[in-house]
Parts: C-alpha cells; structure tokens; sequence
C-alpha cells in the first residue's frame, strides 16, 4: 500500500522511531514531511527510548504517538512496555509500526533468521495485538485493522502493524549528505594497515560488509576480525570483553554513530575500566546508512568530550586521513585506551557485497586466533 495512505489512515501526529530499510518509505516520507520535528517526527538512540519518549508525548498531551522500528529493537521495547505502558501499569496506549526482517520463508542474513520466526509471537507475548500488512494488503483491510485497535487503545493497550517486505510503497526521494569528505571504506582499509594482526571487533552494516571485502581484496584471513552482523550497539562491550581477557592482544573496535548513541552507557563502562589494550574508532557520518541514511544527533555532540567525560584517557577527532594515520599510529603505540572519531560522508559502493562466510564460521576462525 501506498505510505501516504497508512500515515492517513493511523491518523497520528507525531512519530518517534529508530529507522529500518524495511521501513524506509516510512521514514523518508517522515522525513519529506516533518524532517526531525519535535511535535512531530524524532529520531532517537534505541527503541526503548522511543517507546518512553512516546509515553511522554501522550502524558503531555493525551493523543496516542506511533514508534517506529526494525523487529530487531523489540527487545529493546521490551522493559518499558512490560514495567511502563502495560495497563497493569499506567496504561498508556501506542502504536508500534514494525519491520518484519527475517519473516520465515524469506531469504534474509543469519543475524535476522531467530528474529524473524518470533517477532509475532514476542508482540502476542507483550499483549500489543498485531495486525500482518504485505504487499496484497488492501486500504480497506488496514482501515478495518486500524478501526478494531481503537477500541484496544482505548483500554490503555498497545497495537503494532507489521510490515512485510515490499509493502510499502511511493516514498518520497530524500537526499541524505554531509560535508565530510572521507569515505568509510577507505578509512576501515586504513585502520587495517595499521591494525596489521591485530584483533578487530566490527560494528553493525557496513561497516563489517566493507571489512570483510578489504581483507578478501588483501587477501587476509577473516580470522582477525568479528563481525558484529547484528545485536547494534554491543560491538564496543563485546572488543571490552576480548582486550580484558586477551591483555597482551592489540584490539580494536570500529563501530559507528547510530551504534554508540544506541547503547551510549557502554562509554562509560569502558572509560571506567580503561583497558590499556583497546582502541574504540567511532566512525561518525551522523546517519542511519546502512537502513538508509536517515539522520542521528551524532552530528550535534562532543563525541570526544563524551569520551573524555567517561574516563577514556585519550580521545581526538580527525577529519583528514593525514589526522586520521597520525591518531591511529600513536593509539597503536600507546599503552592506554584510546578513541577516536573519524568524520565521514554518507555513502558506500553500490556493489558492496556481504560476508560470504557464516556467523559460526566467523565466530570459531575468531576465537582460533586469540587462543593462538
């Protein structure tokens, strides 16, 4: 169905969300209409935060607000629907539109397969009654749908549309850019010459994709790095975990600015602890790119001043590859824990493939190497 169409007939006025390729009609059309309004379109951290910024929305002003998301966010939605909006709770009513990746018989990455096969089920679960829409779903149906989730919003309860793959159609053309210059591939094929043996820990999209693409056109083993495919926002907790176990190992992190806003708390965690091993790389293009490019607040903080506030004792900023060689040489050197953000455009290859290795076989070659 046309996207124009669902927003008219949800008949809401303000969304909150975290974008999804699945969803993309959705968000440029948000994003044509509203861009990033506070009355009306948001874009937040992670979806946890958006189910509570939505709760405050309908506190303030009574009206019932959608959330916005990929299945893989439902178990960050979680804790505030089950402690917060549950009408044992205080009851608070909201619509859920959900990108179903990983739909049981369509071919999708390991990392949406178990996803997929519960998303319904961990919705029926969570009480939010669910209306299925695919790409033969007529207007009448949906406005059926929407009808009947009325009368369950009124009790204080929740509702979610899920989208198949294709559904949604006619969005708008958005053009997504910044002014920086340097393109993430040849950032990531920097910090492996430097790297050199050692381990990688590589955040969510494409940045693993164009990871694993650099070490097949160098014709390295896959074994240095992992490739955190899913699980968005992790990747720095999980390069925590190996550098304090592995003390005598270099490890680096490349993660992303959609990833790190997802799961800030982990900077904390890490500045605290400080392991004198790990070099976190935050690669900052201000941009969901790889569902799309839709915008993060990333281009709006002190990511440096954000790390230094958290305890890592040394954090700069580059946005030349001349600063980006000199940061990544001297961390390489240093006895400390070490950030650094790279500034980088919005952008990837159109031809840019995916690992052609499995998770399991990522996994074991990875954890082969360490125990070398």
């Amino acid at each position: 169905m046309k996207v124009e169409k669902l927003v008219e007939i949800i008949g809401a006025d303000f969304y909150t969300g975290v974008p999804d390729s699945q969803l993309k009609a959705l968000c440029n059309y948000l994003m044509a209409a509203y861009g990033i309004d506070q009355k009306h379109h948001i874009i937040a951290a992670n979806e946890g935060n958006c189910t509570a910024l939505a709760a405050g929305y309908h506190l303030a002003t009574g009206k019932v607000p959608v959330v916005y998301m990929q299945n893989s966010g439902e178990g960050n939605i979680i804790n505030p629907v089950a402690s917060l909006l549950n009408d044992k709770v205080y009851a608070i009513p909201m619509i859920f539109i959900v990108g179903w990746r990983g739909e049981p018989g369509i071919h999708d990455e390991p990392q949406h397969i178990y996803q997929g096969e519960v998303t319904v089920k961990l919705l029926e679960d969570m009480d939010i009654a669910t209306f299925i829409i695919g790409k033969d779903t007529t207007d009448d149906e949906v406005k059926t749908a929407m009808e009947n989730f009325k009368t369950v919003l009124a009790k204080g309860k929740q509702v979610a549309f899920v989208i198949r793959k294709g559904a949604l159609t006619d969005a708008p053309k958005v053009e997504y850019r910044n002014d920086n210059t340097m393109v993430r591939e040849e950032i990531i094929r920097h910090i492996v010459k430097v790297s050199g043996e050692d381990p990688i820990v590589s955040t969510t999209g494409k940045a693993s994709r164009e990871l694993f693409e650099i070490r097949e056109a160098n014709g390295q083993s896959h074994k240095y790095d992992f490739l955190t495919v899913g699980s968005m926002g992790h990747s720095s907790s999980i390069a925590l975990g190996v550098a304090i176990n592995k003390p005598d190992r270099k490890v680096w992190c490349i993660d992303g600015d959609g990833a790190v806003l997802m799961h800030m708390g982990s900077m904390a965690v890490l500045g605290a602890n400080k392991p004198a091993n790990m070099v976190h790389i935050v690669i900052n293009n201000a941009a969901h790119e790889t569902v799309g490019g839709m915008p993060t607040v990333a281009g709006q903080i002190d990511v440096v001043g954000v790390a230094k506030a958290c305890g890592y004792p040394n954090a700069v900023s580059a946005d030349s590859f001349e600063a980006l060689d000199k940061a990544l040489a001297e961390a390489k050197d240093r006895n400390e824990l070490s950030l650094i953000e790279v500034r980088c455009s919005i952008g990837a290859r159109d031809d840019l493939g995916r690992p052609t290795t499995t998770a399991i076989d990522n996994k074991r070659g990875f954890m082969g190497f360490l125990s070398e």
